[in-house]
């Protein structure tokens, strides 16, 4: 998925299922690389970055690589793994993200419990562009709520335009997903592979189905690297519930 085939201007996913080599030019991109199964090498610029990996995005958190603009990327190994992208302007240098520097957020309480990783978000990891994280919700429990949005004050107009990338742990398990504003009104029902494009209006809640636990990785980007977010007003009040809530002890997701 390229900004051009999205139909908006910086934010691009692409999932690799690899077994042996796969060699890509970056263009106009910065780009990472972020195993979801399976461990892998990374050469771009004459750097060289073995990536442990994992079992699957349940297992826990994983190292990652960030490759610039205007380079050629190599990927030897075996998995599957995912190659978010935002048109960058700047170059910067080829760098390892080591799985111990990322931060574990618990976010919510009772069924709004969810784990967000934060492997490359402002303040966490340097990118020109680009934002990512994970986020991992139990079964039966909601995350991306209340609903918010990252739309400027002109209607129409956004900050960050969002790739959402779902994996769901069980066979045959699903999720949905809902998006909704002036104009967009959407709830779908997503499976492991599954995709939706966010370019603006409000987004939220992400449900895992009962006995099915959700993974999604979200990637953003925008003319700006910040995290712009509001959440929808006549839901905002939620967040005041979970005062008075434990948090979910399953989480956090590869804990064992």
């Amino acid at each position: 998925m390229t900004p051009s085939s999205a139909g908006w201007r910086f934010s691009g996913l692409r999932v690799l299922d690899l077994d042996g080599v796969s060699s890509f030019d970056t263009g106009d991109d910065e780009v990472l690389v972020l195993p979801l199964a399976g461990s892998c090498t990374v050469e771009c610029d004459g750097s060289t970055f073995t990536l442990v990996g994992r079992e699957d995005v349940f297992a826990g958190v994983t190292d990652f690589a960030y490759a610039p603009r205007d380079a050629t990327v190599t990927v030897t190994g075996e998995g599957r793994f995912a190659i978010p992208t935002a048109r960058a302007s700047r170059r910067l240098e080829p760098r390892y993200g080591p799985a111990s520097q990322v931060p574990v957020e618990l976010r919510g309480a009772g069924s709004c419990s969810r784990q967000v990783n934060n492997f490359c978000t402002p303040g966490v990891f340097e990118a020109d562009r680009l934002i990512a994280c994970e986020v991992l919700t139990p079964g039966g429990n909601w995350s991306s709520y209340p609903p918010h949005k990252h739309d400027e004050d002109r209607p129409g107009e956004s900050v960050l335009e969002e790739i959402y990338y779902f994996e769901v742990r069980g066979d045959g398990g699903m999720a949905y997903q809902r998006v909704y504003g002036p104009d967009i009104d959407v709830l779908a029902e997503v499976r492991g592979g599954d995709v939706v494009l966010i370019p603006r209006g409000w987004h939220g809640p992400s449900m895992a189905a009962p006995g099915y636990d959700l993974y999604y990785l979200n990637v953003m980007a925008g003319p700006r690297r910040a995290w712009e977010i509001c959440d929808d007003p006549a839901h905002a009040w939620i967040r005041e519930t979970w005062a008075t809530q434990e948090l979910d002890p399953r989480l956090p997701f590869g804990k064992e």
